[in-house]
């Protein structure tokens, strides 16, 4: 038996040799592929080069494509993070082929194979042959183009994995497309590209019916938040507008098709569905054949005819941070994907490492979803391991020994109507894991020693932890990830963001509106790891605006900046440029140093202290051992 390397010498032989291809060593796909090729008179030793549009061609597209294009980009975004340091490349290309968007790793960047993959190349069969994202767009299906199955031998050292997204109206909207060479090639990042296709088609369907009932539902209530669900648009009068390719699945056979009508679907009569959805988030549909879902309503709250009884809600808290620097093109995609997930009460999960924003993008969210309950943080890390219900479910009085009177009524209701942001959720005890997961079911709270109760909340969480490896490891619960990440994002780390200046620029305006700094002063600023990140930025500036009487920060005022012995701050004579480094570095070490001492030698709290990485203190110890 011939393996895959070894049919397609043959077929390529056999295509040289006798001008015919042999179908018996080709897939279906890649056969007809290449016959198509063939009768486009495109000769396999002379690929033409690559179709370029002009630059104000593809800035025209790009802006046509906006929506899908910001939907895409945070999932590439979020992709790339999954199979990033394996040599990949994830692109965007409308309809016809035509390339967006790329990232890439600096690996793949560095390739021959990459200088012909840029934003403005046509990557139709037409233009380049057998091809994942042309083959995509043609056959309008997922699709694996494996090295020598394109078309021309200059692409053989390529693995592109694509799948296309439609639109609400079936129509295609996109192909997006993870490239890699041959050798990075990963079983599993095809149902990666495919999961991300079908996030961003979702993203579509919800933005195009923004202004209609959105119903989600599911057969099992715990799939009601991810990709599986099925989605349906319908008007005021129970009309069926839309459905995804998921509702056509779970609804096979039934007439949910445009201009249909909801009794069309299902056994319960629209306006009971509707006039439940006031009471209760959750609600059981049948279908006409009998077959059950969960299902809710995603945006009841906008429509006057399904708004909950209203009830009161506590004050809007005052002084909540709104501002989230994003003048970084990613931190701005990430950003607007939060806002409209928000707006939606999708749960979030934002990961990053300790000290890029997390907490400042959750309350970014929190305002965008124009809720008018509390902003509530819990640092997961930090609840007891006794009485953890207490805490987040509140208790009645006389529940247990020691009750206050009047009991408590937990972080939870204290959220409701507002927002809850779960810090540090990867530290989160298994025990407690459970407990969240039985809420997000159908979120309710059962305070201890009290009845049940419903709350409204948006959920958000946070880790610097990879979740990935404690779910191998057992201590966190893959069912829930699911159904915290409905909409996932990573804030990546300062030292990769590109908007270094404006952040800094922006927090000295916090720490004092008087105060500036100057383009020396940010470049000597920018040139540190910042293992904290953010935080630590925040900090040091907080040091320099203490250390200079004016209110400019220039660069000479960067470099005097002198930590002595003992951890007192002074401020010392320029020493030049050269010595900024050290400076600045003796500043963080004496810090660490100060805090490690007062939590008693305690690696890991010294760093939850300082918000940096638990390597951040150990350089700082070896340096002191030195």
């Amino acid at each position: 038996m011939l393996t895959s390397g070894r049919r397609m010498d043959s077929a390529w032989m056999t295509l040289e040799r006798r001008g015919a291809l042999p179908a018996e060593l080709l897939s279906a796909d890649i056969y007809d592929s290449w016959m198509r090729c063939i009768s486009l008179g495109l000769d396999t030793l002379r690929p033409p080069s690559p179709e370029l549009v002009s630059s104000a061609v593809l800035r025209q597209e790009q802006q046509r494509c906006s929506l899908i294009r910001g939907l895409a980009l945070a999932e590439m975004h979020t992709l790339h993070q999954q199979i990033a340091g394996s040599n990949f490349m994830i692109a965007f290309a409308n309809a016809d082929g035509l390339l967006l968007d790329i990232i890439s790793d600096s690996s793949f960047s560095d390739t021959s194979d990459a200088a012909s993959i840029r934003p403005g190349t046509v990557w139709s069969e037409a233009s380049c042959g057998t091809n994942g994202l042309g083959t995509a767009a043609y056959l309008k299906r997922a699709i694996v183009v494996h090295g020598r199955e394109h078309f021309f031998p200059r692409y053989s050292n390529l693995t592109c994995i694509a799948a296309p997204i439609f639109a609400p109206d079936g129509e295609l909207a996109g192909i997006l497309d993870a490239s890699s060479d041959c050798m990075s090639r990963q079983a599993h990042t095809q149902a990666l590209v495919a999961m991300a296709a079908t996030q961003i088609e979702n993203g579509l369907f919800r933005e195009y019916h923004r202004g209609n009932i959105l119903i989600a539902f599911h057969n099992r209530g715990e799939y009601l938040h991810t990709l599986s669900a099925g989605l349906l648009a319908v008007d005021n009068e129970g009309r069926i507008l839309a459905a995804n390719r998921a509702a056509s699945v779970l609804l096979h056979g039934l007439p949910a098709s445009p201009g249909r009508r909801f009794a069309d679907v299902f056994r319960t009569k629209f306006s009971v569905f509707v006039d439940e959805g006031r009471h209760k988030e959750r609600q059981r549909l049948q279908d006409e054949v009998g077959s059950q879902f969960v299902a809710t309503i995603e945006n009841a709250r906008q429509f006057s005819m399904i708004q909950a009884v209203s009830r009161p809600r506590p004050p809007a808290p005052k002084g909540v941070a709104t501002q989230f620097v994003s003048a970084d093109p990613a931190i701005a995609s990430v950003v607007q994907q939060v806002g409209i997930a928000a707006v939606r009460k999708m749960p979030i999960l934002i990961r990053g490492e300790t000290g890029t924003g997390k907490e400042q993008l959750a309350r970014h969210a929190h305002v965008a979803s124009g809720r008018s309950g509390a902003f509530v943080p819990v640092n997961c890390a930090a609840l007891p391991d006794s009485l953890v219900e207490a805490e987040l479910f509140g208790y009645a009085e006389g529940a247990f020994t020691g009750a206050k009177k009047g009991g408590a009524t937990g972080l939870f209701k204290e959220a409701d109507g507002g927002t809850l942001f779960l810090d540090e959720i990867g530290d989160m005890p298994v025990t407690l894991q459970a407990v969240l997961l039985r809420f997000l079911d159908d979120w309710t709270v059962r305070p201890v020693g009290g009845t049940k109760r419903q709350v409204d909340v948006l959920l958000v969480s946070a880790t610097n932890a990879n979740l990935d490896d404690s779910i191998a490891k057992g201590r966190f619960r893959s069912d829930l990830l699911f159904r915290l990440n409905m909409l996932e994002v990573t804030l990546p780390p300062l030292r990769e963001r590109s908007d270094f200046a404006e952040i800094a620029r922006h927090l000295i305006q916090q720490i004092d509106p008087l105060m500036d700094l100057t383009d020396g002063a940010i470049e000597r600023l920018a040139e540190l790891d910042w293992d904290g990140n953010i935080r630590e930025l925040r900090n040091i500036l907080s040091r320099l605006s203490l250390a200079e009487p004016g209110d400019l920060i220039d660069e000479a005022s960067v470099e005097s900046v002198r930590v002595h012995s003992g951890g007192e701050r002074l401020a010392g004579k320029g020493t030049g440029s050269g010595n900024l480094k050290p400076n600045l570095h003796e500043i963080q070490r004496s810090h660490v140093l100060t805090a490690y001492a007062e939590t008693g030698n305690n690696i890991s709290k010294t760093a939850r202290r300082l918000g940096v990485s638990r390597n951040t203190i150990y350089r700082a110890l070896r340096g002191k051992q030195d």
